[in-house]
């Protein structure tokens, strides 16, 4: 996933290159910075096994379970959109592909940590709030 957008930057297809998309880009940065400050320093480790501490419902969770994931695909599809290509797209469609893969390994962790999460998922999106 990191090689992909890696790759996007590279290419110089990653970055917003007019007022809406990169007002949307900045926006998905304000998205992770919202999740990070929520989450606080729990959010700050590689593993993907769940931190000690409640399940976190407020702020951007409270509307989106994978807040971060959502930003990442909001501002690279946003490059990617830019600056069209076969190959962009395909790098998109890889990074996208990992952070299911990734989404559904971690919620297969918090699941076995967190009794309280499948009501979570009934009523808070995944990715797009109030969609998926």
């Amino acid at each position: 996933m990191f090689a992909c957008v890696l790759a996007l930057v590279i290419r110089r297809s990653f970055c917003g290159s007019g007022v809406v998309s990169i007002t949307l880009q900045v926006l998905g940065l304000l998205l992770v910075a919202w999740a990070r400050l929520t989450f606080g320093v729990r959010s700050l480790h590689f593993a993907a096994n769940p931190t000690k501490g409640p399940l976190m419902t407020s702020g951007p969770y409270r509307y989106i379970r994978n807040p971060i994931y959502a930003a990442v695909r909001l501002v690279t599809w946003t490059g990617v959109a830019v600056h069209w290509s076969i190959m962009n797209a395909s790098l998109a469609m890889v990074t996208a592909t990992m952070l299911v893969i990734k989404i559904r390994c971690e919620e297969r962790l918090v699941r076995e940590v967190y009794p309280e999460y499948e009501a979570y998922t009934h009523r808070t999106a995944r990715l797009i709030p109030f969609v998926l």
